[in-house]
């Protein structure tokens, strides 16, 4: 069984109204973590970086606006298929990206495919490595 789909799409960082500019995004789904979806950012002159968040928020974001945390996704138009707004916020910073949907779909099909959305639970092993990663996150937090 396949274990992960990726992706590779162009996006827009939106700087402000007046500058942006395309960026390549790896679009990553494991099956070992089935409820997240990665987006790794290429932003020349800096090292990638990586967000994950919820692949139903990916999803959702894209037919309309979502999101009440660190990540929102909204339609740049709500009457149809459209690009979409990807707006990542770490405290008072944030970054502004622009993406097509028609990409962002083709990707979260691929991911359907292979973990049906709603059927993430279903996978034998999500439990252990939850547990697995909690506790070391746990470890970590209590020796730093």
């Amino acid at each position: 069984m396949r274990e992960s789909v990726q992706a590779e799409v162009l996006m827009s960082f939106l700087v402000s109204e007046d500058l942006s500019f395309r960026i390549p995004v790896e679009l990553t789904y494991e099956t070992r973590d089935p409820y997240a979806v990665r987006m790794t950012f290429h932003l020349p002159g800096d090292a990638p970086v990586t967000w994950a968040f919820g692949r139903e928020l990916l999803l959702d974001g894209i037919n309309g606006p979502s999101g009440d945390g660190d990540v929102h996704i909204a339609p740049t138009d709500p009457e149809g298929l459209s690009d979409v707004h990807i707006r990542l916020q770490v405290g008072a910073d944030r970054a502004l990206f622009r993406a097509g949907a028609a990409p962002l779909v083709a990707f979260l099909d691929r991911t359907d495919k292979l973990v049906p959305l709603g059927q993430e639970r279903t996978l034998g092993d999500f439990e252990d490595s939850l547990e697995a990663a909690l506790g070391r996150i746990l470890a970590e937090e209590a020796a730093g």
